[in-house]
């Protein structure tokens, strides 16, 4: 069975095809959020229901919400896989799978069914010690969880991917968080720190070079300075995948991260911010089945 998790705030033209062929689709189970924060209780009984392949319709923060409802027991990740129906702003993880973007071509893919294993990161934080936040695709800290604290919301459902880059702007005007990654006897401190399981960043961008989704590595990325002059260097150097060999970056691989910063630094996952610095981040190998194109 197929149950479908869908975002009914989800914005733009994919988001209104999708509503529009609801009717047409037999044979689906479909259960709206309500809210955020509502998907993980979904995607979790959705499983205990019988749903074999758990389809996260929406944006990185749907599809987050949905993955965290199967991993909270290692049973529903054996019982169900994930898939994924892009209709976010950026969709990174869908770009990361090679999911289509129009909606046919997609679908079509998800009653394919073909899959594949691969690794499960996650983070767990002091703060919250009952708490642990797993994701798909990446986690960060530094000036772009600024950045999110920054967006203007209704900005974003008018403008989209514009709404990021005002907030980044102005992130970049105000205080520069100093973070550090200690991993395998290394450390590194930075403006910006990224933990990639893919390779992808903010669309198609390689910021994690050397990533593989099912290697049993988490992928570290450290930006020591963050300006107007190192953002366009590293912006040239993405353009050939020349980022392990800019001067502006530190990247290197670890099955065990941690980070730490003063007081008052968020981090995020999947592009929301979840809470507050000291964290650990670790994976596990081939833990999740996700639905890809042949």
């Amino acid at each position: 069975m197929i149950c479908v998790i869908f975002n009914p705030t989800a914005r733009g033209e994919k988001a209104k095809t999708f509503r529009a062929r609801l009717a047409d689709l037999q044979g689906v189970e479909f259960r709206p959020t309500t809210c955020p924060g509502t998907a993980p209780a979904m995607a979790a009984a959705a499983v205990d229901d019988g749903a074999t392949t758990v389809v996260a319709a929406g944006g990185d923060g749907t599809v987050n919400e949905v993955l965290n409802g199967l991993a909270a027991s290692p049973d529903r990740l054996i019982k169900a896989r994930l898939a994924v129906l892009p209709l976010g702003t950026v969709n990174v993880f869908a770009k990361e799978l090679r999911i289509p973007t129009r909606f046919e071509e997609a679908w079509r893919v998800i009653q394919a069914g073909h899959e594949r294993i691969i690794d499960l990161p996650y983070a767990d934080w002091p703060a919250d010690p009952s708490g642990r936040r797993y994701f798909a695709q990446m986690a960060g800290a530094g000036i772009d969880s600024r950045a999110l604290s920054l967006v203007n919301w209704e900005l974003k459902k008018k403008a989209g991917i514009l709404a990021y880059v005002w907030a980044s702007m102005q992130a970049l005007r105000g205080p520069r968080p100093q973070v550090t990654v200690e991993a395998a006897g290394r450390s590194a401190t930075g403006q910006l720190v990224l933990i990639g399981n893919g390779r992808f960043y903010g669309g198609r961008y390689p910021v994690f070079p050397q990533a593989q989704l099912d290697d049993g590595q988490l992928d570290v990325t450290v930006f020591p300075h963050v300006n107007w002059l190192t953002i366009t260097r590293v912006f040239l150097s993405l353009q050939g995948n020349r980022l392990a060999r800019s001067p502006d970056a530190v990247c290197f691989q670890s099955n065990a991260v941690t980070m730490s910063a003063p007081d008052g630094t968020p981090w995020h996952v999947e592009g929301d911010n979840i809470g507050l610095l000291p964290t650990r981040f670790s994976i596990l190998q081939r833990a999740l089945r996700v639905v890809v194109p042949r």
